[in-house]
């Protein structure tokens, strides 16, 4: 299969609370803004220069009828962080809890490089992640 992931979507609580705080805090920009019919919104955001967006999907909102039936489990904060891979671990992490962005996890070296993880209002995870600087063979 060929084929390029452009959007991943996210279940929140609030679409204007969750919208407010990817672009007033992580610094995203809107992607995606479109009335649908119902009074319902079609929103995403994503990082700026980048084609990924975050659809920031409401609880309960609509969904094609084929996927009704296991659209009622879709919950905020049920899967794994989404990584970032950032080239400053630490100026990132500092920028982002500058403006109130709720972090568990502050910096820490690992085995796969620096990583910090915050949470957005719903519980959706993120990991910032700077890659190790390995010495190139030769």
């Amino acid at each position: 299969m060929e084929g390029k992931i452009t959007q991943v979507t996210l279940v929140v609580k609030d679409q204007a609370k969750s919208l407010a705080f990817y672009l007033d805090q992580v610094g995203f920009e809107t992607k995606t803004d479109v009335a649908l019919p119902g009074g319902h919104r079609w929103v995403s955001v994503g990082p700026k220069g980048q084609e990924l967006e975050l659809a920031l999907f409401p609880i309960g909102g609509p969904v094609d009828p084929q996927q009704q039936a296991r659209a009622k489990d879709w919950a905020p904060a049920r899967m794994p962080p989404i990584v970032v891979r950032v080239a400053d671990c630490r100026k990132v992490y500092a920028e982002l809890h500058g403006r109130g962005v709720p972090f568990f996890q502050p910096p820490a070296d690992l085995p796969w490089g620096t990583a910090a993880t915050f949470e957005d209002p719903d519980g959706n995870l993120f990991s910032l992640v700077q890659p190790p600087s390995y010495p190139k063979p030769g």
